[in-house]
């Protein structure tokens, strides 16, 4: 299976359950879906399939794939759970990251700055996620690195329109040259306060994370 290939077709899908051509509870059909995209069966049941592992779909029984969107207090739970555990992840690689991953870090940081120059929201999502990763990893805690990756999952495609949001790249730059700082310092305490603001989506932030989802509706 070429998993390539779904890559497109969950992202697009995304856009049109966000935007409300798909609502919740609608039944996302293979084959409509394989004619609306121009491909086979197979990338399609790929991309559904990382819908539901996603939690933007559930998958019934005998009956298929169905859009099923959390609601907004389930939302916010979510993201506060997220900040929590990405804030020990930050705390604990202050402890102990070394030279060549803050090297590695920076590196990464340098590719968010242009892909944030270029307007390119997905080159940023892509590497902001590597930036992530590679914190968890530093945290030498093999089990919450593990945690920390599933439910980054689960809110990726709501981590990935929020890139869409006026400002928010420049915003999420700045924030990780604050994460970066407090890393390189060796401050737990302020590591993780810093990637605990940055994942947290709380008052005006979820506003507007809300209003962008479905804005139609």
């Amino acid at each position: 299976m070429d998993v390539r290939r779904a890559d497109p077709i969950v992202e697009e899908l995304e856009k049109l359950i966000f935007t409300g051509t798909f609502n919740d509870g609608d039944r996302l059909d293979e084959i409509r879906l394989g004619k609306r995209f121009g491909v086979s069966r197979t990338p399609i049941r790929e991309a559904l399939q990382r819908l539901v592992a996603s939690g933007l779909a559930v998958q019934l029984p005998r009956r298929g794939v169905f859009v099923a969107l959390p609601g907004p207090v389930e939302l916010m739970e979510m993201f506060e759970t997220m900040a929590e555990i990405e804030a020990v992840c930050a705390r604990l690689a202050a402890l102990r990251i070394t030279d060549t991953a803050l090297d590695d870090l920076d590196a990464i940081n340098r590719n968010c700055r242009t892909a944030m120059q270029a307007g390119d929201t997905d080159g940023y999502y892509r590497e902001n996620e590597r930036f992530h990763h590679a914190i968890y990893q530093q945290s030498g805690n093999g089990f919450l690195a593990k945690e920390a990756r599933r439910l980054q999952h689960r809110l990726k495609p709501y981590r990935r329109i929020q890139l869409r949001l006026r400002g928010r790249m420049a915003q999420s730059m700045a924030e990780h040259e604050t994460i970066l700082d407090a890393l390189r310092a060796g401050n737990p305490a302020a590591a993780a306060e810093a990637m605990r603001g940055h994942v947290a989506v709380q008052g005006e932030k979820f506003r507007h994370l809300m209003s962008s989802l479905n804005p139609a509706g």
